[in-house]
């Protein structure tokens, strides 16, 4: 919905600085925009084609997305160019540096280099996009449900666009005429100003002059009061001092002996307390002297006392020493005594071992039992001299 504003002078202002007028603004809404609007609503549910058609159309549209797509492509001069421009986004959104967010897209622009090759390309590349992303709904819509209302908004979207766009126009031209307006209304008020300024500087030079005037009257009135006055302060000062001349010198004469006697008195204090300090540092000297030799006994006292204690100390681990070491020869010695006892049980039972398997050994040869029993074969009988051997062997 577009509307237009109208100004109109509601009052005029006077004040000392001048005369002025005051305007108001009124937004009326636009007929034109209202009956569009019904329309809109009217037309938004006829939106609408057969099946062919819509067929035939996404048919078409799919072909102008694919050589859309085959232009982006092959368009390798654009992007390089695209690319360049763009060099130090790329590298910033590389590097992870964080970019700023754009909450409107007028505040990337600099209206001082409104012709220049980044902002065409920007142009080109947001056109190209808009028109593929229009077309692409546009398919999907007709493909799906055979309407083309994704075509007839993104029109109205244009359209109105376009709309606010001369809308603003009209606003701004407006706001130049009350610039104007305002401008003139402000030289007039500054000029006002400065008269009255000129005015108020003059009254006061005015008045500086005066009042310097009036200062240097005061001045000179107030130097002859003062010096009148101090004349007659003189005047007086010395008939006080003829009259009180003999006191004063007899006061005089009466200070400088009670000063003598005082600095008499002060001295010999002085004297008596330089002698009190002096033996009170003596003292202080011979009490620090005793303190510290009474902490040097202490300490040597204290030494003696930690070397009787470590000497005892290490007494008494030489005693545990000892009575560990007279435990371990008497463990030893057992030990010796026992191991020397099994040797012998061992050496014992060994030879009454070999000597008990020798008598066996012997007992089963002589009976021939065991493994040194006679077997029988058949066969001619042996003879009397193998048979011999054979015991003999």
């Amino acid at each position: 919905m577009t509307s237009s504003r109208q100004d109109k002078i509601t009052s005029d202002v006077e004040a000392t600085w001048g005369r002025a007028s005051d305007f108001s603004q009124s937004f009326e809404r636009d007929p034109k925009t209202q009956d569009q609007e019904v329309r809109d609503e009217i037309t938004q549910e006829t939106n609408w084609l057969p099946f062919f058609m819509a067929s035939l159309f996404a048919t078409t549209l799919e072909d102008i997305i694919a050589q859309l797509y085959i232009l982006f492509e092959i368009n390798s001069e654009l992007r390089i160019l695209k690319m360049r421009t763009e060099m130090l986004e790329n590298l910033a959104r590389k590097y992870g540096v964080k970019q700023k967010t754009v909450i409107d897209e007028l505040d990337d622009i600099d209206p001082k280099k409104l012709g220049c090759l980044e902002y065409k390309l920007k142009k080109l590349q947001s056109d190209r996009l808009l028109v593929l992303k229009i077309l692409q709904d546009t398919y999907l819509d007709l493909s799906s449900n055979c309407q083309y209302n994704a075509l007839y908004e993104n029109v109205n979207r244009i359209r109105d666009r376009q709309n606010h766009l001369k809308n603003l126009i009209e606003v701004e031209s407006n706001n130049r005429i009350l610039r104007r307006e305002l401008n003139r209304q402000l030289r007039q008020q500054r000029n006002h100003i400065k008269s009255i300024t000129y005015d108020t500087n003059i009254d006061i030079e005015l008045l500086k002059t005066n009042l310097e005037d009036a200062e240097l009257n005061s001045e000179i009135r107030s130097r002859y009061v003062l010096g009148w006055q101090r004349a007659r302060t003189e005047q007086h000062v010395q008939m006080i001092y003829d009259k009180e001349l003999m006191p004063n010198q007899t006061i005089e004469y009466l200070k400088m002996k009670a000063d003598q006697e005082q600095r008499v008195h002060t001295e010999i204090e002085l004297l008596n307390n330089i002698r009190i300090n002096e033996v009170l540092v003596e003292v202080e000297h011979w009490m620090g002297k005793y303190d510290k030799d009474i902490e040097r006994m202490d300490l040597k006292v204290q030494l003696k006392k930690n070397d009787y204690e470590y000497i005892c100390d290490k007494r008494l681990e030489l005693e545990e020493t000892l009575v560990k070491h007279e435990e371990s020869i008497n463990n030893w010695k057992k030990f010796n005594e026992e191991r020397e006892a099994d040797r012998q049980y061992r050496e014992n039972m060994f030879n009454a071992a070999t000597t008990v398997q020798a008598w066996w050994r012997g007992f089963l040869v002589r009976q021939q039992l065991g493994p040194y029993k006679v077997v029988k074969k058949k066969g001619p009988a042996p003879k009397p001299e193998e048979k011999s051997g054979k015991k003999k062997k």
